[in-house]
């Protein structure tokens, strides 16, 4: 009872003083400092089992997302403000680097310099993390849209000059090929930047294409996820009973897909497929209590998910500064 009496006492006295508004109590200022208007390097680092995964940011962007969700309008405009966001929405842009103590694996590999000077900071932040590119040996597409294939050319040469490059094989089959770029129209270059991104790795023969399902080594794996285009994966990381599912685009707007995940976005390939798979994938992840990480979850796009009336609450990790 005392403490409670103390507790409470120190709290209403707290509130007293917030309520006479700011004290000045400061002595005089030194010359004033200069504000650094700058960011530390984007990178956040854990373990999943004996695997180091580092998520590494290539910048963000400024979506109007209140335009390219189904259903847009009033219903959205809400759930953005019941997270504080307006729109347009700053949008994360996260990839993935696994060390697996033998290989070294880079999910997805941002936008390059197909979207301007905010993004392309992949390699930037990827050597702040301590990572060099020639040092990356494997290169897992979640899908070709260009934010996830930009990045892997600096002016034409491969980025990653070490690198085999794997996407799903109905992503390649319909993003390379010149016959749906001239059958679908380009307006957007998402044909265009498919392929001149992956142009120098096809050109060397460090291009790979898979189906569906499929176990790359001990630990990575892929899982077909398709709706948000026609080979859109999910890859799963697992070691020593830790599970990390990087989801790619399965998700674009967290405040608005996770408690509504019927509601898709314009980029998708096939709406109601999307939906459908994200879904199901929640659902899964919801049950099993798996990790989530998202390319365009606000960085570093990690978390869990827990299921609500309908929907999904996001629970993103935990800081940890350090392991």
């Amino acid at each position: 009872m005392i403490r409670q009496f103390a507790y409470s006492s120190s709290l209403a006295a707290f509130v007293a003083i917030a309520s006479l508004g700011t004290p000045t109590l400061a002595p005089p200022a030194n010359a004033a400092a200069q504000m650094q208007r700058t960011q530390a390097p984007g990178y956040y680092r854990l373990m999943v089992g004996s695997f180091e995964v580092t998520v590494v940011s290539d910048g963000t962007l400024d979506l109007p997302v209140d335009k390219l969700l189904s259903g847009s309008g009033k219903n959205t405009r809400a759930l953005l403000a019941a997270s504080h966001l307006g729109v347009p929405v700053e949008t994360s842009f996260n990839s993935y680097l696994i060390n697996t103590g033998k290989r070294l694996i880079l999910i997805d590999a941002g936008g390059g310099a197909l979207f301007g000077p905010r993004l392309g900071k992949l390699v930037e932040n990827m050597k702040a993390a301590g990572y060099k590119p020639e040092q990356v040996d494997d290169i897992m597409l979640t899908h070709l849209h260009p934010d996830h294939v930009g990045g892997l050319v600096k002016e034409g040469a491969a980025a990653f000059p070490n690198a085999t490059v794997y996407a799903d094989r109905h992503d390649s089959e319909f993003w390379l090929s010149e016959t749906n770029k001239a059958k679908e129209g380009d307006p957007d270059g998402f044909f265009a930047g498919a392929m001149a991104s992956l142009k120098p790795y096809v050109e060397s023969d460090r291009f790979k294409a898979f189906d569906g399902n499929t176990q790359f080594l001990e630990g990575i794996s892929a899982t077909s996820a398709y709706g948000h285009t026609p080979g859109s994966v999910v890859y799963k990381v697992e070691s020593k009973g830790e599970r990390l599912l990087v989801i790619g685009d399965l998700i674009h707007v967290g405040s608005v897909q996770f408690p509504k995940p019927d509601v898709t976005i314009a980029f998708d390939s096939n709406h109601d497929q999307a939906a459908e798979t994200r879904r199901a994938l929640f659902e899964h992840a919801a049950q099993s209590g798996v990790l989530l990480g998202g390319a365009h979850l606000a960085f570093p796009g990690l978390g869990r998910v827990r299921a609500r009336e309908n929907g999904y609450d996001w629970i993103p990790v935990n800081y940890s500064a350090g392991y």
